[in-house]
């Protein structure tokens, strides 16, 4: 059970704080949703009380762990398959698994690939999509402003 003020991670959307507690009715059934403020696009999002094991709801990782994500976006970019619907699919898994090393990847993979060939535009909507699910965990585990973390991302990229 999270209380207001937790960092929270929801996997496929990002992290963020969660603001209040909510009882609400809908379709005729009452359930307890967390309220949560995500640090990018001021977004909120209501996540039901009940899915949250399901849906694989996680702290943000601590400034340590943080560290360790901004290391291995130093590390050489794994070969992945020119087949790009699989590829697809295993950056997909990698994001849905919540797991920051994991989105991490996806995203250096993808950044390495638009450099030297170019990105298709589903790959392009997923790099996006990967980016703001990083950023966001990075700028809670951190506390740094979002600019600030993407330009690290970028930087640690490129060289």
């Amino acid at each position: 059970m999270f209380s207001i003020g937790d960092k929270i991670v929801y996997p496929m959307h990002g992290a963020g704080i969660i603001e209040s507690i909510e009882e609400k009715e809908i379709l005729g059934e009452k359930k307890r949703y967390y309220v949560m403020k995500m640090p990018i696009g001021d977004m909120k999002v209501m996540i039901p009380i009940n899915s949250v094991d399901s849906i694989g709801i996680r702290d943000v990782i601590d400034k340590n762990d943080a560290d360790k994500v901004f290391e291995s976006l130093k590390e050489k970019c794994t070969q992945q398959t020119s087949n790009w619907n699989k590829r697809y699919r295993e950056n997909m898994s990698k994001i849905k698994s919540g797991n920051i090393f994991e989105v991490a990847e996806v995203v250096k993979s993808l950044l390495t690939r638009e450099k030297r060939k170019g990105l298709s535009t589903g790959e392009r909507k997923m790099l996006n999509s990967a980016k703001q699910i990083l950023i966001s965990e990075l700028v809670l585990a951190k506390n740094m402003s979002p600019v600030d973390v993407e330009d690290i991302i970028n930087e640690r990229i490129s060289t």
